[in-house]
């Protein structure tokens, strides 16, 4: 069985952030069938359904892909109710200026930053977890 994570240090120290292949955008679906556009992830918001799409996929669908996106997952296993995962990580990149996107699932946190960005992210990461 998995052990679960709730503690803010032995999250960030065990986060062990993974820079993922590729980029991705995010994306209002409007009318179109969202599904068959197989995201990475969906959310229906007051305006719309968003969704995070591989920015190949969603170039071909016709999407704006002004603001590509890396992929960056903290691969442990953080505790829904866990505090200051988020926190920690979000604060450490806002300080070396680097604009983030975090996305919570069952298992694991991501983060999605600007591609440019995304080396000197992760560097920023495991520095943080090193610290921690």
């Amino acid at each position: 069985m998995t052990q679960v994570v709730r503690d803010a240090r032995e999250m960030v120290a065990g986060m062990t952030p993974e820079l993922k292949s590729g980029a991705y955008v995010f994306c209002a679906a409007g009318d179109r069938d969202w599904a068959a556009l197989q995201p990475l992830a969906m959310f229906r918001e007051a305006e719309g359904v968003s969704l995070i799409l591989e920015h190949d996929a969603a170039l071909a669908a016709g999407f704006p892909v002004e603001a590509p996106m890396a992929l960056i997952t903290l691969n442990v296993y953080s505790a829904l109710d866990g505090v200051g995962l988020t926190a920690a990580v979000a604060t450490a990149l806002a300080q070396a200026g680097i604009a983030c996107n975090m996305v919570a699932a069952l298992n694991h946190d991501h983060v999605f930053v600007p591609v440019e960005r995304a080396d000197e992210a992760l560097a920023v990461l495991l520095a943080l977890q090193a610290a921690a």
